[in-house]
Protein backbone atom coordinates (compact mmCIF):
# COMPACT_ATOMS: atom_id res chain seq x y z
CA UNK A 1 0.00 0.00 0.00
CA UNK A 2 1.54 3.28 -1.08
CA UNK A 3 1.48 6.39 1.13
CA UNK A 4 -1.41 7.92 -0.84
CA UNK A 5 -3.66 4.88 -0.38
CA UNK A 6 -6.46 5.32 2.21
CA UNK A 7 -5.48 3.26 5.23
CA UNK A 8 -8.86 2.61 6.86
CA UNK A 9 -11.96 0.88 5.48
CA UNK A 10 -14.12 3.53 7.17
CA UNK A 11 -13.90 7.20 6.24
CA UNK A 12 -12.58 9.08 9.26
CA UNK A 13 -15.11 10.24 11.90
CA UNK A 14 -13.57 13.62 11.22
CA UNK A 15 -14.38 13.42 7.52
CA UNK A 16 -15.49 16.81 6.28
CA UNK A 17 -16.20 18.23 2.85
CA UNK A 18 -14.52 21.60 2.32
CA UNK A 19 -17.38 22.91 0.17
CA UNK A 20 -20.24 21.25 2.06
CA UNK A 21 -22.05 24.59 2.25
CA UNK A 22 -22.55 24.44 -1.52
CA UNK A 23 -24.02 20.92 -1.61
CA UNK A 24 -27.82 20.54 -1.26
CA UNK A 25 -28.79 17.68 1.01
CA UNK A 26 -29.34 14.82 1.05
CA UNK A 27 -26.53 14.07 -1.39
CA UNK A 28 -24.47 11.02 -2.27
CA UNK A 29 -20.70 11.56 -2.37
CA UNK A 30 -18.20 9.27 -4.10
CA UNK A 31 -14.66 9.43 -2.74
CA UNK A 32 -12.58 9.04 -5.87
CA UNK A 33 -9.33 7.85 -4.28
CA UNK A 34 -11.22 5.07 -2.49
CA UNK A 35 -13.05 4.01 -5.65
CA UNK A 36 -9.71 3.77 -7.46
CA UNK A 37 -8.23 1.68 -4.65
CA UNK A 38 -11.24 -0.67 -4.65
CA UNK A 39 -10.87 -1.20 -8.40
CA UNK A 40 -7.17 -1.96 -7.91
CA UNK A 41 -7.92 -4.48 -5.15
CA UNK A 42 -10.71 -6.10 -7.16
CA UNK A 43 -8.39 -6.70 -10.11
CA UNK A 44 -5.65 -8.01 -7.81
CA UNK A 45 -7.97 -10.53 -6.15
CA UNK A 46 -9.22 -11.74 -9.53
CA UNK A 47 -5.68 -12.17 -10.80
CA UNK A 48 -6.22 -9.80 -13.72
CA UNK A 49 -8.96 -7.84 -15.46
CA UNK A 50 -9.70 -10.70 -17.87
CA UNK A 51 -11.13 -12.75 -14.97
CA UNK A 52 -13.75 -10.12 -14.14
CA UNK A 53 -17.32 -9.43 -15.19
CA UNK A 54 -18.20 -6.80 -12.55
CA UNK A 55 -21.85 -6.04 -11.81
CA UNK A 56 -22.72 -2.40 -12.50
CA UNK A 57 -26.01 -2.32 -10.55
CA UNK A 58 -24.12 -0.88 -7.56
CA UNK A 59 -23.09 2.37 -9.25
CA UNK A 60 -25.06 2.67 -12.55
CA UNK A 61 -22.51 5.20 -13.79
CA UNK A 62 -21.04 5.38 -17.32
CA UNK A 63 -17.97 7.14 -15.90
CA UNK A 64 -17.12 4.08 -13.80
CA UNK A 65 -17.77 1.71 -16.69
CA UNK A 66 -15.33 3.73 -18.79
CA UNK A 67 -12.78 3.71 -15.97
CA UNK A 68 -13.01 -0.07 -15.66
CA UNK A 69 -12.51 -0.39 -19.42
CA UNK A 70 -9.38 1.76 -19.11
CA UNK A 71 -8.12 -0.73 -16.53
CA UNK A 72 -8.58 -3.62 -18.97
CA UNK A 73 -12.02 -4.92 -17.97
CA UNK A 74 -14.05 -5.80 -21.08
CA UNK A 75 -16.98 -7.83 -19.72
CA UNK A 76 -19.79 -6.50 -17.54
CA UNK A 77 -22.91 -7.72 -15.81
CA UNK A 78 -26.09 -5.77 -15.10
CA UNK A 79 -29.71 -6.22 -14.02
CA UNK A 80 -31.82 -4.13 -16.40
CA UNK A 81 -32.10 -3.26 -20.08
CA UNK A 82 -31.34 0.36 -19.18
CA UNK A 83 -28.14 -0.64 -17.39
CA UNK A 84 -27.14 -2.71 -20.42
CA UNK A 85 -27.79 0.22 -22.76
CA UNK A 86 -25.81 2.56 -20.52
CA UNK A 87 -22.86 0.16 -20.39
CA UNK A 88 -22.87 -0.35 -24.15
CA UNK A 89 -22.98 3.38 -24.91
CA UNK A 90 -20.09 3.82 -22.46
CA UNK A 91 -18.06 1.44 -24.60
CA UNK A 92 -18.52 -1.95 -22.92
CA UNK A 93 -17.75 -4.68 -25.47
CA UNK A 94 -19.63 -7.48 -23.65
CA UNK A 95 -22.69 -7.12 -21.39
CA UNK A 96 -24.66 -9.84 -19.61
CA UNK A 97 -28.13 -8.93 -18.36
CA UNK A 98 -28.40 -11.18 -15.30
CA UNK A 99 -32.19 -11.18 -15.35
CA UNK A 100 -34.71 -13.22 -17.36
CA UNK A 101 -36.05 -11.13 -20.29
CA UNK A 102 -39.83 -11.59 -20.30
CA UNK A 103 -42.73 -9.53 -21.64
CA UNK A 104 -41.65 -6.27 -23.32
CA UNK A 105 -38.11 -6.76 -22.04
CA UNK A 106 -37.64 -9.65 -24.45
CA UNK A 107 -38.44 -7.31 -27.36
CA UNK A 108 -36.22 -4.62 -25.86
CA UNK A 109 -33.30 -7.05 -25.60
CA UNK A 110 -33.59 -7.95 -29.29
CA UNK A 111 -33.85 -4.26 -30.21
CA UNK A 112 -30.81 -3.51 -28.04
CA UNK A 113 -28.71 -6.13 -29.81
CA UNK A 114 -29.74 -4.82 -33.23
CA UNK A 115 -29.31 -1.13 -32.34
CA UNK A 116 -25.88 -1.47 -30.69
CA UNK A 117 -24.12 -4.26 -32.63
CA UNK A 118 -20.65 -3.25 -31.40
CA UNK A 119 -21.56 -4.75 -28.01
CA UNK A 120 -22.06 -8.45 -27.47
CA UNK A 121 -25.23 -8.86 -25.40
CA UNK A 122 -26.31 -11.81 -23.32
CA UNK A 123 -29.20 -12.70 -21.00
CA UNK A 124 -30.39 -15.49 -18.72
CA UNK A 125 -33.09 -18.09 -19.12
CA UNK A 126 -34.35 -20.75 -16.75
CA UNK A 127 -37.68 -21.57 -18.43
CA UNK A 128 -38.36 -23.35 -21.76
CA UNK A 129 -41.41 -21.18 -22.52
CA UNK A 130 -39.52 -17.94 -21.98
CA UNK A 131 -36.71 -19.29 -24.17
CA UNK A 132 -39.17 -20.14 -26.96
CA UNK A 133 -40.68 -16.64 -26.79
CA UNK A 134 -37.25 -15.06 -27.01
CA UNK A 135 -36.24 -17.31 -29.91
CA UNK A 136 -39.33 -16.25 -31.89
CA UNK A 137 -38.40 -12.60 -31.42
CA UNK A 138 -34.70 -13.05 -32.14
CA UNK A 139 -35.18 -15.28 -35.20
CA UNK A 140 -32.13 -14.58 -37.35
CA UNK A 141 -30.60 -11.83 -35.21
CA UNK A 142 -27.10 -10.92 -36.31
CA UNK A 143 -25.05 -11.03 -34.27
CA UNK A 144 -26.88 -13.72 -32.31
CA UNK A 145 -27.75 -13.02 -28.69
CA UNK A 146 -25.84 -15.09 -26.14
CA UNK A 147 -28.10 -16.94 -23.72
CA UNK A 148 -26.84 -18.28 -20.40
CA UNK A 149 -28.68 -20.96 -18.48
CA UNK A 150 -29.35 -19.55 -15.03
CA UNK A 151 -28.64 -22.19 -12.39
CA UNK A 152 -30.22 -22.29 -8.95
CA UNK A 153 -27.39 -23.16 -6.56
CA UNK A 154 -29.40 -22.71 -3.37
CA UNK A 155 -30.89 -19.23 -3.32
CA UNK A 156 -34.21 -20.41 -4.80
CA UNK A 157 -34.91 -17.04 -6.41
CA UNK A 158 -34.31 -17.69 -10.10
CA UNK A 159 -32.64 -20.48 -11.99
CA UNK A 160 -33.02 -24.16 -12.71
CA UNK A 161 -31.31 -26.78 -10.55
CA UNK A 162 -28.25 -28.22 -12.34
CA UNK A 163 -29.43 -31.50 -13.83
CA UNK A 164 -31.53 -32.88 -16.71
CA UNK A 165 -33.76 -29.80 -17.06
CA UNK A 166 -30.73 -27.52 -17.30
CA UNK A 167 -29.13 -29.89 -19.82
CA UNK A 168 -32.26 -29.76 -21.98
CA UNK A 169 -32.32 -25.97 -21.86
CA UNK A 170 -28.76 -25.87 -23.20
CA UNK A 171 -29.80 -28.15 -26.05
CA UNK A 172 -32.81 -25.94 -26.82
CA UNK A 173 -30.64 -22.80 -26.93
CA UNK A 174 -28.22 -24.48 -29.31
CA UNK A 175 -31.03 -25.20 -31.78
CA UNK A 176 -32.69 -21.74 -31.58
CA UNK A 177 -32.26 -19.32 -34.48
CA UNK A 178 -30.84 -15.95 -33.53
CA UNK A 179 -29.60 -17.25 -30.18
CA UNK A 180 -26.32 -18.79 -29.09
CA UNK A 181 -25.41 -20.75 -25.97
CA UNK A 182 -23.28 -18.34 -23.94
CA UNK A 183 -22.56 -20.49 -20.90
CA UNK A 184 -23.72 -21.11 -17.35
CA UNK A 185 -24.60 -18.54 -14.70
CA UNK A 186 -24.55 -19.39 -10.99
CA UNK A 187 -25.29 -16.67 -8.46
CA UNK A 188 -24.85 -17.69 -4.82
CA UNK A 189 -26.17 -14.53 -3.17
CA UNK A 190 -27.47 -16.50 -0.19
CA UNK A 191 -23.90 -17.18 0.94
CA UNK A 192 -22.53 -14.40 3.10
CA UNK A 193 -21.23 -16.16 6.20
CA UNK A 194 -18.89 -13.95 8.21
CA UNK A 195 -16.43 -16.79 8.73
CA UNK A 196 -14.41 -17.25 5.54
CA UNK A 197 -13.87 -20.98 6.11
CA UNK A 198 -17.62 -21.55 6.50
CA UNK A 199 -18.37 -19.42 3.45
CA UNK A 200 -15.76 -21.30 1.41
CA UNK A 201 -17.19 -24.69 2.36
CA UNK A 202 -20.71 -23.58 1.47
CA UNK A 203 -19.55 -21.98 -1.78
CA UNK A 204 -17.67 -25.08 -2.89
CA UNK A 205 -20.68 -27.26 -2.12
CA UNK A 206 -23.00 -24.96 -4.08
CA UNK A 207 -20.63 -24.85 -7.05
CA UNK A 208 -20.02 -28.61 -7.28
CA UNK A 209 -23.24 -29.33 -9.26
CA UNK A 210 -22.33 -26.54 -11.69
CA UNK A 211 -19.02 -28.18 -12.44
CA UNK A 212 -20.82 -31.53 -12.70
CA UNK A 213 -23.19 -30.11 -15.32
CA UNK A 214 -20.29 -28.59 -17.24
CA UNK A 215 -18.56 -31.96 -17.40
CA UNK A 216 -21.78 -33.65 -18.61
CA UNK A 217 -22.18 -31.08 -21.37
CA UNK A 218 -18.56 -31.41 -22.50
CA UNK A 219 -18.87 -35.21 -22.50
CA UNK A 220 -21.91 -34.83 -24.79
CA UNK A 221 -19.86 -32.72 -27.19
CA UNK A 222 -21.36 -29.37 -26.10
CA UNK A 223 -18.84 -26.62 -25.50
CA UNK A 224 -19.40 -24.43 -22.42
CA UNK A 225 -17.93 -21.07 -23.45
CA UNK A 226 -17.89 -19.60 -19.96
CA UNK A 227 -19.18 -19.86 -16.42
CA UNK A 228 -20.13 -16.66 -14.57
CA UNK A 229 -20.28 -17.28 -10.84
CA UNK A 230 -20.78 -15.53 -7.54
CA UNK A 231 -21.17 -12.02 -6.23
CA UNK A 232 -19.03 -9.97 -3.90
CA UNK A 233 -19.05 -12.26 -0.79
CA UNK A 234 -17.87 -15.33 -2.74
CA UNK A 235 -15.71 -13.43 -5.21
CA UNK A 236 -12.29 -14.42 -3.75
CA UNK A 237 -13.39 -18.07 -3.60
CA UNK A 238 -14.47 -18.25 -7.24
CA UNK A 239 -11.35 -16.33 -8.26
CA UNK A 240 -9.37 -19.47 -7.42
CA UNK A 241 -11.33 -21.54 -9.97
CA UNK A 242 -9.60 -21.56 -13.39
CA UNK A 243 -11.78 -20.25 -16.18
CA UNK A 244 -14.60 -18.84 -14.05
CA UNK A 245 -15.64 -15.24 -14.63
CA UNK A 246 -16.17 -13.41 -11.34
CA UNK A 247 -18.92 -10.81 -11.02
CA UNK A 248 -18.53 -8.77 -7.83
CA UNK A 249 -20.34 -5.45 -7.73
CA UNK A 250 -20.65 -3.95 -4.26
CA UNK A 251 -16.89 -3.95 -3.72
CA UNK A 252 -16.44 -1.01 -6.10
CA UNK A 253 -18.15 1.31 -3.58
CA UNK A 254 -18.44 -0.96 -0.52
CA UNK A 255 -20.84 -0.25 2.34
CA UNK A 256 -21.26 -0.55 6.08
CA UNK A 257 -23.18 -3.83 5.86
CA UNK A 258 -20.53 -5.82 4.03
CA UNK A 259 -17.82 -4.12 6.06
CA UNK A 260 -19.46 -5.45 9.24
CA UNK A 261 -20.29 -8.93 7.94
CA UNK A 262 -17.30 -9.76 5.73
CA UNK A 263 -14.13 -8.86 7.64
CA UNK A 264 -11.90 -10.83 5.27
CA UNK A 265 -12.74 -8.55 2.34
CA UNK A 266 -10.56 -5.46 2.66
CA UNK A 267 -12.38 -2.94 0.51
CA UNK A 268 -12.91 0.71 1.35
CA UNK A 269 -16.18 2.49 1.96
CA UNK A 270 -16.18 4.93 -0.93
CA UNK A 271 -19.76 6.27 -0.80
CA UNK A 272 -20.85 8.76 1.86
CA UNK A 273 -24.21 10.47 2.32
CA UNK A 274 -24.23 14.15 3.21
CA UNK A 275 -27.29 15.24 5.19
CA UNK A 276 -28.24 18.02 7.61
CA UNK A 277 -29.90 18.52 10.94
CA UNK A 278 -33.31 20.00 10.11
CA UNK A 279 -34.79 19.95 13.63
CA UNK A 280 -33.93 19.16 17.25
CA UNK A 281 -37.16 17.63 18.61
CA UNK A 282 -35.81 16.99 22.09
CA UNK A 283 -32.79 17.38 24.34
CA UNK A 284 -31.12 14.28 22.96
CA UNK A 285 -32.74 14.07 19.53
CA UNK A 286 -31.72 15.17 16.06
CA UNK A 287 -33.89 15.04 12.95
CA UNK A 288 -31.91 14.61 9.72
CA UNK A 289 -33.06 15.00 6.11
CA UNK A 290 -32.12 11.38 5.35
CA UNK A 291 -35.42 9.59 4.85
CA UNK A 292 -36.41 6.46 2.92
CA UNK A 293 -36.06 8.45 -0.32
CA UNK A 294 -32.34 9.02 0.26
CA UNK A 295 -31.04 5.79 1.80
CA UNK A 296 -32.00 2.15 1.30
CA UNK A 297 -34.58 1.19 3.92
CA UNK A 298 -35.30 -2.47 3.16
CA UNK A 299 -33.14 -3.68 6.05
CA UNK A 300 -33.46 -3.35 9.82
CA UNK A 301 -31.63 -0.50 11.52
CA UNK A 302 -28.91 0.65 11.46
CA UNK A 303 -29.50 1.66 7.84
CA UNK A 304 -26.62 4.11 8.05
CA UNK A 305 -23.54 4.59 10.18
CA UNK A 306 -23.25 8.25 11.16
CA UNK A 307 -19.59 9.21 11.03
CA UNK A 308 -19.62 12.40 13.09
CA UNK A 309 -22.51 11.76 15.51
CA UNK A 310 -21.20 9.44 18.24
CA UNK A 311 -23.50 6.80 19.72
CA UNK A 312 -26.49 7.71 17.56
CA UNK A 313 -29.50 5.39 17.85
CA UNK A 314 -32.31 5.52 15.28
CA UNK A 315 -35.76 6.10 16.79
CA UNK A 316 -37.79 6.91 13.64
CA UNK A 317 -37.34 6.72 9.88
CA UNK A 318 -39.84 8.20 7.43
CA UNK A 319 -39.96 9.31 3.81
CA UNK A 320 -37.89 12.47 4.33
CA UNK A 321 -36.76 12.24 7.98
CA UNK A 322 -34.36 10.20 10.08
CA UNK A 323 -34.65 10.81 13.83
CA UNK A 324 -31.80 9.71 16.07
CA UNK A 325 -31.02 9.93 19.76
CA UNK A 326 -27.55 10.89 20.91
CA UNK A 327 -26.06 12.38 24.04
CA UNK A 328 -24.09 14.69 21.74
CA UNK A 329 -27.20 16.36 20.28
CA UNK A 330 -26.28 19.73 21.79
CA UNK A 331 -23.18 19.83 19.58
CA UNK A 332 -25.31 19.87 16.41
CA UNK A 333 -27.38 23.04 15.89
CA UNK A 334 -30.01 23.08 13.16
CA UNK A 335 -28.24 23.24 9.79
CA UNK A 336 -25.24 21.16 10.90
CA UNK A 337 -23.83 18.80 8.28
CA UNK A 338 -23.83 15.10 9.14
CA UNK A 339 -22.02 12.39 7.17
CA UNK A 340 -23.28 8.81 6.94
CA UNK A 341 -22.16 5.54 5.33
CA UNK A 342 -25.14 3.53 3.99
CA UNK A 343 -25.63 -0.01 5.20
CA UNK A 344 -26.63 -1.13 1.67
CA UNK A 345 -25.17 0.95 -1.14
CA UNK A 346 -26.76 -0.64 -4.25
CA UNK A 347 -30.39 0.47 -3.68
CA UNK A 348 -29.14 3.70 -2.09
CA UNK A 349 -27.43 4.74 -5.34
CA UNK A 350 -30.68 4.14 -7.22
CA UNK A 351 -32.40 6.77 -5.04
CA UNK A 352 -30.10 9.57 -6.25
CA UNK A 353 -30.23 11.23 -9.65
CA UNK A 354 -26.61 12.34 -9.32
CA UNK A 355 -23.48 11.76 -7.27
CA UNK A 356 -20.87 14.31 -6.22
CA UNK A 357 -17.32 13.17 -6.92
CA UNK A 358 -14.92 14.14 -4.13
CA UNK A 359 -11.18 14.66 -4.62
CA UNK A 360 -8.87 16.02 -1.94
CA UNK A 361 -11.81 16.81 0.32
CA UNK A 362 -13.68 18.87 -2.29
CA UNK A 363 -16.76 17.90 -4.31
CA UNK A 364 -15.45 18.79 -7.76
CA UNK A 365 -17.99 17.42 -10.24
CA UNK A 366 -21.38 15.78 -10.57
CA UNK A 367 -22.13 12.54 -12.39
CA UNK A 368 -25.68 11.62 -13.42
CA UNK A 369 -26.76 8.19 -12.15
CA UNK A 370 -27.91 7.46 -15.67
CA UNK A 371 -29.02 3.85 -15.35
CA UNK A 372 -31.26 4.36 -12.30
CA UNK A 373 -34.01 4.88 -14.89
CA UNK A 374 -35.85 1.80 -16.15
CA UNK A 375 -35.76 3.14 -19.70
CA UNK A 376 -33.15 5.20 -21.53
CA UNK A 377 -33.75 5.11 -25.29
CA UNK A 378 -35.04 1.57 -25.76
Amino acid sequence: MNPSTPSSANPSPGFELANAADIPSPALLLLRDRVEENLRRMIAIAGGPDRLRPHIKTHKLPELVRRQIELGITRFKCATIAEAEMAATAGAPDVLIAFPPVGPDARRLVALARTLPATRFAALVDDPGALADLARLADDSQPPIDIFVDLDVGQQRTGVVPGPAAFQLVQAIASARGLRFGGLHAYDGHLHQSDLAERTTACDAAYAPVEGLRQQLVAAGIDVPRIVAGGTPTFPIHARRPGVECSPGTCVLWDAGYHARLPDLEFLQAAVLLCRVVSRPGTHRLCLDLGHKAVASEMPHPRVVLLNVPGAITVAHNEEHLVVETSAAAQFPVGSVVYAVPWHICPTTALHSEVWVVEDGVARERWAVRARARRLNL
